[in-house]
């Protein structure tokens, strides 16, 4: 999930606050001397965006407090921000990252595994490869002693990243507007569209629902080519995939595409029934109509074998949540499904698969034309894993592994991808085809509930997909949905009070009071698996060399501080495993610490 990070505003818009030189060894007087020990202070340079001004200011008072001198990059947006970041124009920078799959593999292994595709330390330390490969391997009861060293090494021992808090999930809703039990809020998953439904249901066809997000620039509605806050939500909502999680992050075949899964014994082989009532959405005159394209199995394996492939697509982001994937491939023979025993029960795949529905598999096919689950004509999908790994079903619930079509992208991604020219090469997916003006070419194919139809820089608006499980409760019940893009924390609390929108998803928790005292609105809160920390530069910087340096920033910071600017609505975090994973480990604020990391730093000058 969801990663805090942008492209680029021009670095005059640094915000310099002070300047002073970095400390020498002959700038530190010696112990023995007569006179008192005087040491000039560090300077370091702090990068954020104006949403995280608030943590800005604190931890920039608590690192000029501990002998620092903070320089402040403050960026005004997400691009702006990632700009500086790629640019390398800081030492530390507020970050945050959000393990919307449920499983503590994905809080470490994309932001701390050496090659990860968003370790932007980057940090590249073989004992935490180990670890992250180690945990991977194990059940829920083995790995928390793995996590303990992973987090020992990361955080305490080298001081790669600072941990600032853990976060609560919120969002704000009308509940005279819109059912208040339809407005899910889910531990892990993003917002889920197509339960939503207004109290007037005679609205659906007739009103937009209106929801929100802060960021209208789109990475890209390739779902393997982003995984941030700019496109989570909607790739979520544009594509099935084949299992998702529940709100209290179980594994399910609700509202996937499969009707059932299965594990066989061993642990690395996977198989999953298909459904046939879900067929691709495209748009046509800026409206959504079914393409007659059913999703089937080719489109499945097309999309996970993309997915794992880090040279699939220029500017892969998410190839290593599906690296453990070694196979994915169509079985034809229905028999071979009763030789298979089912992982931890006595039963076979085929009556794991069979469970629950209307008509037994007596067939399988290899075109997804010919599918009838009503006469038993089913297509199944087995995928193996390169050694036993439970936590794929948590990867494969991921708006990353979501199913797209085959035959579309293969029409437009004709390009080498060695030889990707972004000034001349497009792309599946690319935000330009969706936004209004010349460029507008819309060439989605949703096989999800919802498909984009045009963004502008205001909102994005999307309709429902016909084809979509048509006549059952996962058919969407609203017919249009309207993102407004409203980056001011005030300014999309006051759309929702005002009724311009009618959910505000990822409400402050210094603005629950004002949802929860104005009576047309309903506050939904639970602890999430969002963390909130300091990620260091790891390269030609002053803290990529010293990690006395990182552990005095890392010890001036001051968890209980910036809590309370939140009234005391955030937790302690030691890391990005805090909320899955209960290690033991805390980090206290300690100024005895800091200043003899930096009494270190300066003498190794």
């Amino acid at each position: 999930m969801k990663k805090k990070g942008l492209s680029a505003l021009l670095l005059s818009t640094l915000l310099v606050i002070g300047g002073c030189e970095v400390a020498t060894k002959k700038d530190v007087v010696k112990e023995d001397s007569k006179e008192p020990s005087v040491q000039k202070p560090v300077e370091i340079v702090l990068l954020t965006q104006s949403r995280d001004e608030t943590d800005a200011n604190v931890i920039r008072d608590q690192l000029s407090k501990s002998g620092f001198h903070v320089k402040l990059n403050l960026q005004p947006d997400f691009g702006s921000y990632t700009a500086q970041e790629k640019a390398g124009n800081y030492d530390v920078a507020i970050s945050s990252w959000t393990t919307v799959t449920g499983n503590p593999d994905y809080a470490v292994r994309s932001l701390f595994k050496t090659g990860g595709d968003y370790n932007k330390g980057p940090i590249s330390d073989p004992e935490i490869d180990e670890l992250i490969d180690k945990a991977a391997s194990q059940t829920a009861e083995e790995y928390k002693e793995t996590y303990e060293k992973l987090e020992q090494r990361l955080v305490f021992d080298k001081a790669y990243i600072a941990p600032l808090y853990v976060s609560l999930k919120s969002q704000g809703l009308n509940h005279t507007v819109l059912k208040e039990s339809s407005v899910r809020l889910s531990k892990s998953r993003s917002m889920v569209w197509e339960a939503i439904d207004f109290v007037d249901e005679s609205k659906r066809d007739k009103d937009p629902l209106i929801l929100q997000q802060a960021i209208s620039s789109l990475t890209s509605l390739d779902p393997i080519k982003g995984n941030d806050g700019s496109i989570n939500m909607l790739n979520t909502n544009m594509y099935v995939r084949l299992v998702n999680l529940t709100d209290d992050e179980k594994i399910t075949s609700e509202g996937a595409l499969s009707h059932n899964y299965a594990i066989a014994e061993g642990n690395s082989d996977y198989y999953f029934l298909l459904r046939d009532d879900i067929s691709f959405a495209k748009i046509k005159d800026k409206l959504a109509v079914d393409s007659g394209e059913r999703v089937g199995a080719e489109d499945v394996i097309f999309s996970l074998n993309r997915a794992k492939n880090k040279d699939a697509v220029p500017d892969h982001r998410t190839y290593s949540l599906h690296e453990h994937i070694q196979n994915v491939e169509l079985v034809t023979d229905p028999s071979v499904l009763s030789t298979v025993k089912q992982s931890g029960a006595s039963g076979t795949i085929k009556e794991a698969l069979e469970k629950g529905l209307k008509a037994p598999i007596h067939e399988l096919t290899s075109n997804k034309a010919d599918v009838n689950n009503q006469s038993g004509k089913y297509q199944v999908v087995k995928l193996t894993t390169t050694k036993p790994f439970p936590q794929v079903l948590n990867y494969l619930a991921h708006q990353s592994a979501g199913i797209v079509s085959k035959k579309q992208v293969e029409s437009i991604n004709t390009f080498d991808v060695a030889k990707y020219d972004v000034n001349k090469d497009i792309s599946y997916g690319d935000q330009s085809t969706v936004t209004e003006g010349a460029a507008y070419n819309n060439a989605l194919a949703a096989s999800g509930p919802y498909i984009l139809s045009y963004k502008n820089d205001y909102e994005a608006v999307f309709y429902k997909n016909p084809g979509y499980r048509k006549g059952t409760e996962f058919e969407p019940k609203i017919s249009k949905i309207v993102v407004r893009f409203i980056k001011d924390a005030d300014s999309a609390l006051a759309a929702l009070r005002s009724g311009e929108i009618h959910v505000y998803y990822g409400i402050p928790e210094t603005k629950f009071d004002l949802v929860q005292n104005d009576s047309k609105l309903k506050l939904q809160t639970l602890e999430s698996n969002g963390v909130a920390y300091l990620l260091f530069n790891l390269e030609n910087r002053e803290v990529s060399k010293s990690e006395d340096l990182r552990k005095a920033v890392l010890y001036a910071i001051n968890q209980e501080e910036l809590i309370k600017t939140y009234n005391d609505n955030k937790f302690k975090a030691s890391s990005t495993l805090t909320p899955l994973v209960k290690t033991g480990l805390e980090l206290q604020a300690d100024s005895n610490k800091v200043k003899e990391y930096l009494k270190k730093y300066a003498e190794s000058k």
